[in-house]
């Protein structure tokens, strides 16, 4: 059985694409579910390559388990091609996929990661903390944790 690949795409690469990444493991994980997916995160911004998570998002998801360690990158044409789901954290997010996807079938690759979202109904993306205080990173992971569980029951 090939496996299938999930790709979480933030602007920078090191707050929700990462946790997304982590969350979403970790449910696999836990479900013994770990050969049949791939993860992976990128950002539509490269800035930071090679960068950790950022050291607030880092902190708020060891709090709940998560350790995140994945080193930012900047989205690939490639990708479109390795993944067979591109998860955009926002509007603008998925606007600038959008715009580096080459064909129709590429574009059809990538979801929003709020459409998973189901107890917070206010919610239809999943906002970047980078500027706000500690409420921010949790209301991401809180967001994250909603989605994750959303999508995972979706495909499996």
């Amino acid at each position: 059985m090939e496996r299938y690949k999930i790709l979480f795409v933030c602007l920078g690469n090191i707050c929700r694409s990462p946790a997304a990444q982590g969350v979403m493991q970790r449910m696999i994980d836990e479900r013994g579910l770990t050969d049949r997916f791939y993860l992976d995160s990128a950002g539509t911004y490269g800035g930071h390559a090679g960068e950790l998570p950022d050291r607030r998002m880092r902190v708020h998801a060891q709090q709940r388990g998560y350790t995140l360690t994945h080193r930012s990158r900047r989205v690939t044409g490639q990708d479109f091609e390795d993944f067979d789901l591109i998860v955009a954290m926002d509007a603008s997010n998925r606007y600038n996929l959008e715009n580096m996807a080459a064909t129709v079938d590429e574009t059809q690759k990538i979801v929003m990661m709020g459409d998973y979202i189901r107890h917070y109904q206010h919610y239809d993306h999943i906002p970047d903390p980078y500027y706000e205080g500690a409420e921010g990173f949790e209301l991401v992971l809180n967001l994250l944790e909603d989605a994750c569980e959303e999508l995972l029951s979706q495909l499996v």
